[in-house]
């Protein structure tokens, strides 16, 4: 399971989440940090931003949400199961994201907040993008970004 949160102060939420899990960061790039918590296992991504943007308390927090999957058929087979179910799904493929290559599908929420069932194809490809880079997709999609200040 992955949990992206907005943090202003990157250096002391790296900080603050290496105390409160007991590891460090599995990767650190500028205005970005990810943890591969085992215990509970999870995805910890914090992507920085201003204070504007990140506003107070958890409404501000929430960046995106996240089901990490082993392969590119796993993608696939979520993509299928989604779509038949009715969702509306949005794809990102060989796309750079969270300094990785990755492939992935988008679905929203009821209320409008992000979900992605995703691939780590390259941990450190040449061409690394930043955690936003799947931002122009987030917002071009329907449901996204309501006006409960979710961020994709």
């Amino acid at each position: 399971m992955q949990l992206a949160l907005d943090v202003v102060d990157l250096d002391a939420s790296v900080d603050f989440y290496s105390t409160l899990f007991g590891v460090g960061p599995h990767k650190r790039r500028p205005g970005y940090a990810n943890f591969a918590i085992t215990e509970p296992p999870l995805k910890l991504v914090l992507i920085q931003t201003d204070s504007a943007a990140r506003g107070t308390g958890a409404k501000g927090a929430l960046n995106h949400l996240g089901v990490e999957v082993d392969s590119v058929e796993e993608v696939a087979g979520a993509r299928t199961r989604l779509s038949d179910s009715g969702l509306a799904t949005f794809d990102e493929n060989d796309t750079t994201c969270c300094y990785a290559l990755q492939d992935k599908v988008w679905v929203h929420d009821p209320a409008g907040a992000p979900w992605e069932v995703y691939v780590v194809k390259d941990e450190n490809p040449a061409d690394a993008q930043p955690a936003t880079a799947s931002r122009p997709v987030l917002e071009s999609s329907p449901g996204c970004c309501p006006a409960s200040g979710v961020e994709a």
